[in-house]
């Protein structure tokens, strides 16, 4: 059973001694793992406490504690925003419960952040850059997962083949998802340090500054596109590029031009591992919604494929007219036909039935792979296309909860 903010804020007195709360109220968490209470004291102060709901979760905070050691001073200081501080933690059973020191800032819906003007993108990508920046000793000092650009796409295979042994995962889905981590030019990266586990609700914003990064409980070196998977998933194009541009533009390491495409498949393949969680954890509700989700997932890529595919063959259809009317112009009077513009790109009309909850949205490829894809015919394509890396696209995923808050 869930608890409510007092009865947290009661655990949390005996995790810091002289603490007295007068106020409480829930805080925005990983609801499957979490319980979260924010809490006023009488002096005023603000504090935040996190209980975990089993024992997996618990481990997490306690390797977040070890990570939050680890970052020193010195560190902190460098860091463009600030990092949670454990005021104190008390252990029920097997489970740990830690209280934070308030941090300044409030989170922000996705779609909140998105609206905002652009300097909120240079400081989230500032943030980012910072992050990814960070000395990779500090990972293995502290003995956390690191992983070879290699070793992370094997990784993945191995979670497909868990993720498949389910029999609850499209067909279609399985395929696409095996192309791409097929494809080993997708997967050249500098590994890095990566938060591990970033999402809005792990920003602390005030105006158009990220004053804290909460959540360091899945810290490693590893592909910088885990940090990007949940705003590409947003379907905001026009945010996530100002994310990029300002991110590439901080950081000390080149970005390789596959980050989004990665973070694009990652974003997808999250649906996958959130279903294999919620049948390890034998909870019927999340696993039905997970498989809802997919379905719709499949449901969505198969109708953007045919509408591409109906477009191919309507620009082949234009080009070949065109030709036609070329050859004619020019054996009638010996001159060449004038040149023919096409459009790119077909527009939806006004009265297009509503996209699924779950939506997918092209990836732009690397502006240095575009002569590769160039043809002088546009063709419909193949059923292995609808799985190609070169058309991987975004899923944006219903927020995962558990069914009790429901």
């Amino acid at each position: 059973m869930r608890r409510t903010p007092f009865e947290l804020a009661a655990v949390a007195t005996a995790a810091v001694p002289g603490l007295t709360p007068t106020a409480a109220a829930s805080a925005p968490d990983d609801a499957a793992d979490f319980e979260s209470a924010l809490l006023l004291d009488t002096e005023g102060k603000r504090w935040r406490v996190r209980s975990p709901r089993h024992p997996e979760a618990s481990a997490r905070l306690e390797t977040e504690f070890m990570v939050l050691r680890a970052f020193t001073p010195a560190i902190r200081a460098e860091l463009p925003f600030l990092m949670p501080t454990v005021a104190g933690t008390v252990r029920q059973g097997a489970l740990s419960t830690f209280v934070y020191a308030h941090l300044a800032g409030a989170t922000r819906s996705i779609e909140e952040l998105s609206a905002r003007n652009d300097a909120l993108a240079k400081d989230i990508g500032a943030a980012l850059a910072a992050v990814h920046d960070l000395p990779q000793s500090l990972v293995n000092n502290a003995d956390l997962p690191s992983y070879t650009a290699n070793e992370f796409r094997q990784r993945k295979l191995n979670e497909l083949d868990q993720a498949a042994t389910t029999g609850k995962i499209p067909p279609s889905l399985l395929r696409r998802w095996e192309h791409a981590l097929e494809d080993v030019a997708l997967w050249r990266f500098n590994p890095c340090v990566v938060h591990g586990d970033l999402h809005e609700d792990n920003l602390l914003i005030d105006g158009d500054t990220v004053t804290a990064l909460t959540g360091w409980t899945d810290l490693r070196i590893g592909d910088p596109a885990d940090d990007f998977a949940w705003l590409v998933a947003s379907n905001e194009q026009t945010f996530v590029e100002s994310v990029l541009r300002h991110y590439t533009e901080a950081r000390r390491d080149n970005p390789d031009g596959h980050l989004l495409r990665r973070a694009a498949l990652l974003a997808e393949f999250a649906l996958a591992q959130y279903l294999v969680k919620a049948l390890a954890a034998g909870h019927n509700d999340m696993t039905v919604e997970a498989e809802g989700m997919l379905k719709s997932l499949a449901d969505d890529i198969e109708e953007q494929n045919a509408l591409a595919a109906e477009e191919h063959e309507a620009a082949a259809a234009e080009l070949a007219a065109a030709e036609r009317a070329a050859s004619e112009g020019a054996s009638a009077d010996g001159l060449p036909a004038p040149a023919v513009v096409m459009a790119s790109e077909a527009k939806a009309g006004e009265g297009d039935a509503a996209k699924p909850a779950v939506s997918v949205t092209a990836i732009p490829v690397p502006a240095g792979d575009s002569a590769d894809r160039t043809a002088s015919t546009p063709e419909a394509p193949s059923e292995a296309d609808d799985t190609s890396t070169t058309a991987l696209q975004v899923v944006k995923p219903t927020p995962l909860q558990d069914a009790t808050d429901r």
